[in-house]
């Protein structure tokens, strides 16, 4: 599962991600520093990992992840193929979630590709070259459903009346994203048209190190703006992340989160906030020899999370064993968690839950 930063050039966008994986992308004060997009592994920061290690002090410890893809600036006509734009918003295609960063401060020694800063201008640029393209992609469907539509084809024809909804959103600058699927064959359909303007978005307003806490005006009107959306909106002073993330110790960072008002780093609310976007939790699983976050879709069943580990966990899944996080560290211990009674057995049918300690019985 991927979430992909998009926005116009010089927002702020290599220089989150490098904050976010430490991979290193080039950042520059120039447009389309960025050609090919970067990716990176990100671990997602979660403080259960910390209290079970310490628990139960395994030999090692995985985290779980999360891929950032660092797309290069979009521009007024990418829709069309100005800037790069095909190549570009393919990139997003095939991203499952949106990274929106909009610039929310002023400097003059930071070029802006429209002159002046106003993010509620930038935004829109960006929502119309996305929503463009993918008006073109509904058309062309369209195109082809219509004709099957004519001949009594009932499938066609409950497609066609999606399509058509979405269709009248778009060119209203609307995202596809606004038009709620009506039923379970509406929603698998919205999945294989591949909208750019379906993916869930969060946007991240990159503000100077004095915003850093509280925002700005330029903060308060995209809140604002965005408000019917059901979108997250997140404040960040990413030049300031990323002085962050060059010192050496845990002490020295803690002290500039201090000075700041800050309790962790925004980037780490921000990985976090990404993980949610993308319909992702975690369950762990908690030994001598690994405490390891494990990665699944919520609303997964047991067997399902099983299959994350290896697939033949899920073929020959037989039962899972289960503790909540919560019992597992009040108690202090599975054994203990065991005398109490907080040590369930449940089979193919069980949903798991976030945080959900877990061991899997299995025949293959």
């Amino acid at each position: 599962m991927k979430a992909g930063i998009v926005g116009l050039p010089n927002v702020g966008k290599s220089t989150l991600f490098n904050c976010l994986s430490n991979a290193k992308a080039q950042s520059a004060n120039f447009p389309f520093c960025t050609i090919e997009p970067n990716i990176g592994v990100v671990n997602v920061p979660d403080s259960r990992l910390e209290k079970l290690e310490e628990l139960v002090k395994p030999e090692r410890v995985q985290t779980a992840t999360v891929d950032i893809v660092d797309i290069a600036g979009l521009v007024k006509g990418a829709s069309k193929g100005e800037g790069l734009g095909n190549q570009f918003l393919g990139n997003i295609r095939e991203c499952n979630a949106i990274i929106h960063v909009l610039r929310c401060f002023d400097n003059d020694n930071i070029i802006h590709v429209d002159g002046n800063v106003n993010p509620i201008r930038d935004k829109e640029t960006i929502d119309i070259e996305l929503q463009l393209k993918d008006l073109e992609t509904v058309e062309k469907r369209l195109e082809k459903v219509k004709r099957a539509a004519k001949t009594g084809n009932k499938e066609a024809q409950v497609e066609e009346g999606f399509l058509n909804r979405i269709r009248e959103a778009l060119l209203q600058a609307k995202s596809a994203r606004t038009v709620a699927p009506k039923n379970y064959d509406e929603e698998i359909l919205l999945e294989g048209f591949q909208l750019i303007t379906s993916k869930p978005v969060l946007y991240v307003c990159n503000v100077d190190e004095d915003a850093a806490v509280k925002g700005n005006d330029y903060v308060d009107k995209v809140r604002e703006l965005v408000k019917d959306e059901n979108a997250e909106v997140i404040v960040l002073a990413v030049g300031t992340e990323a002085d962050i993330t060059e010192l050496e110790t845990y002490d020295e960072r803690k002290m500039f989160l201090e000075d700041l008002g800050l309790h962790e780093p925004g980037a780490s609310v921000l990985i976090r906030a990404a993980y949610k976007l993308l319909k992702q939790q975690t369950y762990f699983t908690a030994g001598v020899k690994e405490v390891r976050a494990w990665t699944i879709n919520i609303g997964d069943t047991a067997p399902q999370a099983a299959g994350v580990i290896h697939t033949d966990f899920e073929k020959g899944f037989i039962r899972a064993e289960v503790i909540s996080y919560d019992d597992y560290v009040h108690y202090g211990s599975e054994a203990k968690a065991k005398e109490a009674g907080k040590f369930k057995v449940e089979g193919k049918e069980y949903i798991v839950k976030d945080g959900d300690v877990m061991h899997f019985r299995f025949n293959v």
